[in-house]
This record gives C-alpha cells, structure tokens and sequence, in this order.
C-alpha cells in the first residue's frame, strides 16, 4: 500500500490527539507514516506506534521556536519516502507549516477538511464552506496532496504496529538564520486545549457578566471540556479573546459544543455548527441557535448551568 505522511504536533512526550485522528484517517488511504521534528524519545514512537504509525521519520530541529523547520523536514520527508498524501492538523501553525510546504513542493493543497476517504486519482477531501452551509468535495491535481484537517473531524482509534524510525539527514529541520530572545508559556488551566477538545462549554452575552463565566468553568471541569466564548462576551472582556468561537475566531468540533447564553448568530454559527452534539441554553425561544441545536433548554443559564453541574457530580460521585 502507498504511504500517507502526518506531521506529529506534541508537547514533549505527548503526543497531541489530534495527531492520532490524522493517523486514523491516513489508514483509510494507505499505511501512515509520521514526521517527528526534534526528539522522539520512546514514549512518543510508541504512541505513534498504537496509533499505526509503521514508520516514523525523525528530523533534527527546533519543533517548538519556529515554523520554518518543521517546513524543512516535511519537505525533506516527501523528497524522502515520495507519499502518496501528506496530513497536518488545520492549526493556525500546521496550516502555516503545510502551506509553505505546498509551495516549495508545487504541489496542491487543501485545507480546513473536516474528512478525508480514498478516491479514484487521490484523497477525496470534505470540506464545510461558506459558514458552514455547503459541503464541498475536492481532489488535488498537481504534487503531492497535502491536507489540512480540523481537530475532531475523527475519532482517534487503536491499531498496534512496531515501528520502525528512520533518521533524515542532518539539517532537514535545521533552524533558520534567527534567534528566539524569549519565550513565555501560557497559563495553563487545566483544560484541554480549545482545538481538540471533545467537549465545549462556551458562553455569549446572555451571561450577563465575567463573573458568570465561572459558572461555566464548573460545568467545563465536570465533563472534562474546554470553556469558550462568543465574540460579544470577548469584546465586553468577559474572556479572553484566546478563547472565542466564530467566524473571527477559533473553529472547533467537538462532539458535544454546549451553548449557554448565546443567541446564535451566523458568525457564531460558522465557528460550531460542525459539531456532532449541539445543546443550546437560552432565556429567548426564538434564539437562531435552536435552529441548529439536538438539544436545547429555554431557561435562565444562571439557574440552568448550576443545576446541570450539580446533577453531573451527583452522578459522578
């Protein structure tokens, strides 16, 4: 079987989920392959291993300072091993990353893919365009394919291979004639990251206040999910901008985005509507949102959220 490449995205040792979804997918097109730029330790070939990742390719470089080794590698990787398609995450740096790539390579390139199967000439590829109100299928005609796939387009499965890691030649990662002078990393929350998260909780200006959003945070740490915002509740500085969903924000699909608070407008909608499981609180029956959502509560999101927290943990406990 041909050889469909995926660009690891991690953390250190962990490997993020959203990197094991592109080696599900690549299964469907033939046998994956990952490109690790930095070290791999044990930990991570494993995971990748799991995941059925038969080869993994291993770069020298700087995978967290710069975009442009990752760039060097990928390309040094298809030059390498000539896949039949290449899969990066549609993160704001794996789009960055595979676009540059695209160019150096000729090759086409598709992003923001919400699945991938295999087709007669090449990957057919999804993609939700428009805000959401059309599906489009595409082909790449020229190069290598490569494609950008959102978070949670799939869900991560299990098929154990051993490995085996092949070394690219020094310098296919190496960093470019620039120097970090600093680095700061974030606040962590404890959550999972807004883009792979399988469960979010976001608010709108129906909250009322920052102080509301707390009540969010309780139901997000409850079923394990991320909180985010509608761009009204960013622009009164309720949450961080970091965090919104729409339009000109964040898009995320998760399998359950529950909305509290938030009436439903397209450009909110054109961040969310992907998601498999839509649950909307709202004080105004005729919110746009119920439109769209499989489950929804005409209620009062002060009195709804606590309710719902509290019956999680009861059940929980």
């Amino acid at each position: 079987m041909s050889e469909i490449l995926v660009l690891v995205e991690r953390t250190g040792d962990d490997v993020r989920k959203a990197t094991l979804e592109l080696l599900t997918l690549a299964r469907r097109l033939g046998e994956p392959a990952a490109l690790v730029v930095g070290q791999a330790g044990e930990t991570v070939v494993k995971v990748l291993g799991e995941h059925g990742a038969g080869k993994v390719y291993v770069a020298p470089g700087d995978d967290e300072a710069f975009v442009v080794p990752k760039v060097d590698a990928l390309v040094a990787a298809v030059h390498h091993s000539s896949p039949d398609a290449v899969l990066v995450t549609a993160s704001p740096e794996g789009t960055e990353v595979a676009a540059r790539a695209a160019v150096r390579l000729d090759s086409g390139i598709i992003t923001n893919a919400v699945d991938v199967t295999a087709g007669d000439g090449g990957p057919l590829v999804t993609q939700s365009v428009f805000s959401g109100t059309w599906t489009t299928q595409s082909q790449v005609v020229r190069g290598t394919p490569l494609v950008t796939v959102r978070p949670n387009a799939v869900l991560a499965e299990v098929s154990p291979v051993t490995p085996t890691v092949e070394s690219l030649a020094p310098g296919a990662g190496a960093a470019p004639a620039a120097a970090v002078v600093g680095l700061s990393a974030k606040t962590s929350t404890g959550r999972p990251d807004l883009a792979d998260a399988a469960i979010v909780v976001s608010g709108g200006r129906g909250m009322g206040s920052a102080e509301a959003f707390a009540l969010l945070e309780e139901l997000a740490d409850a079923l394990g999910g991320a909180v985010a915002a509608s761009r009204a509740a960013t622009d009164l500085g309720w949450y961080g901008h970091d965090f919104q969903v729409g339009q000109t924000g964040k898009t995320v699909t998760p399998q359950l985005y529950l909305a509290s608070g938030i009436s439903g407008a397209i450009q909110h909608r054109a961040g969310m509507q992907g998601s498999r499981t839509i649950a909307a609180v709202n004080k105004d029956a005729q919110a746009p949102i119920f439109e769209i959502a499989d489950f929804g509560v005409v209620g009062d999101a002060h009195e709804v959220i606590p309710a719902l927290t509290a019956e999680l943990r009861r059940r929980r406990d």
